[in-house]
């Protein structure tokens, strides 16, 4: 079988699906790869350096491949690569599955087999598949550093014989995987960080990474959905959370906000008053801005200064850090590819958990039902 590696389409998307250091697993697995012509250059991997490890550098993968990796796909690219594809293929990537989007009736219309990145289930088998915790953890120490930057104050404590300078302080919103390297990183740099989640459970984690964790008086017993991943809650919830938030966010010099639920708007948990409250030359850096912004002010792909407070909405965070990012994304795509292939071939068992969990369009049908409702097929 012919793996083919495309050059991304999506505008600002810096990112490789596979790097060269990982072609040697994929070829002992028996399998052939061609690399699009520059597919690696944004991120730092050259076409000699697919050459060097046995690649093959084309103009275009898509004829002659069996299985396409791509970092977006379907939805996530806006269907741009889909014209490509052929009757039969494979396409493993970011897919974006929830929402109706003409890409994926393509991809039926083709009988593409397209598999979900994002739909990895999280369980102990697929941890090293699950790509997008890979790039939450890159997400949430990027936002450190730009909170850093954009602060006109030092974040640690600094003892001159001028005086002594106080460090900054911190509060992450949202603990999940990026907001768990926000705590390490804003700590590393010396700031006083503290944090809240909607799920209690993250205390624990919170604290022992040096950070103190803001109670606030809520029933969050739901507030964890499936796979560790926060739940939606209602109006009222968020109403009550951002009363308790305000002095919090008021006495912050820096605000990273994480909190995003898959498939969802992001709920909105500061609010305009909230900013009028923070100092002048405070920051927010909102990474949910993508669906939405946790932050009322957020505007997606800017930063901007709102009443004194520069907030910004930065998009594809981890395309910034596109080498390690590339790194990351391939060791979690061909580690789930590999668990895919028998004897060369592909073999797709929807017995398997993780295959019956990824699996969007096979054969011209989408498999599962819930998710053909959730796409309007």
């Amino acid at each position: 079988m012919t793996i083919g590696v495309p050059r991304e389409r999506s505008p600002g998307e810096r990112r490789v699906a596979v790097v060269p250091a990982h072609l040697p697993s994929l070829e002992k697995a028996g399998l052939r790869i061609v690399v699009e012509r520059g597919a690696g250059e944004r991120s730092g991997f050259s076409d000699r350096m697919y050459e060097e490890k046995g690649a093959r550098i084309t103009d275009d993968v898509y004829p002659e491949s069996d299985i396409v990796l791509a970092v977006r796909a379907g939805a996530a690219d806006g269907g741009e690569g889909t014209p490509g594809f052929r009757e039969g293929q494979t396409v493993i990537g970011f897919l974006e599955p929830y929402a109706p989007h003409d890409a994926f009736r393509a991809l039926l219309e083709r009988k593409v087999t397209a598999l979900s990145m994002e739909l990895i289930p999280r369980i102990t088998r697929a941890q090293s598949m699950d790509a997008l915790s890979s790039m939450a953890n890159l997400a949430g120490y990027r936002a450190a550093i730009l909170a850093a930057e954009a602060l006109p104050k030092m974040f640690p404590m600094l003892m001159t014989a001028a005086g002594t300078i106080v460090p900054a302080k911190v509060f992450i919103v949202g603990v999940g995987v990026a907001g768990l390297q926000a705590i390490a990183t804003t700590r590393r740099l010396g700031a006083v960080v503290s944090a809240y989640d909607v799920r209690p459970a993250v205390r624990e984690q919170v604290e022992s990474l040096g950070a103190r964790f803001v109670d606030m008086d809520l029933t969050t017993e739901d507030a964890e959905g499936a796979g560790g991943y926060a739940r939606a809650m209602d109006e009222e919830f968020y109403r009550k959370q951002r009363e308790f938030m305000t002095s919090v966010v008021s006495e912050s010099d820096a605000v990273i906000t994480t909190a995003a639920i898959p498939g969802r708007p992001s709920p909105v948990l500061v609010t305009e008053e909230m900013v009028k409250r923070m100092a002048p030359g405070s920051v927010i850096i909102d990474l949910a801005a993508e669906r939405g912004g946790n932050c009322e002010l957020t505007e997606a792909g800017k930063t901007v200064e709102k009443h004194g407070v520069t907030i910004s909405g930065p998009l594809n965070v981890p395309s910034a850090l596109a080498f390690n990012a590339s790194q990351l994304y391939s060791r979690n795509i061909t580690t789930f590819l590999l668990s895919l292939v028998k004897d060369g071939q592909l073999v797709l068992d929807e017995e398997d958990e993780i295959v019956r969990a990824t699996l969007v369009t096979r054969d011209g049908t989408v498999p599962d039902a819930g998710l053909r409702e959730r796409l309007g097929l």
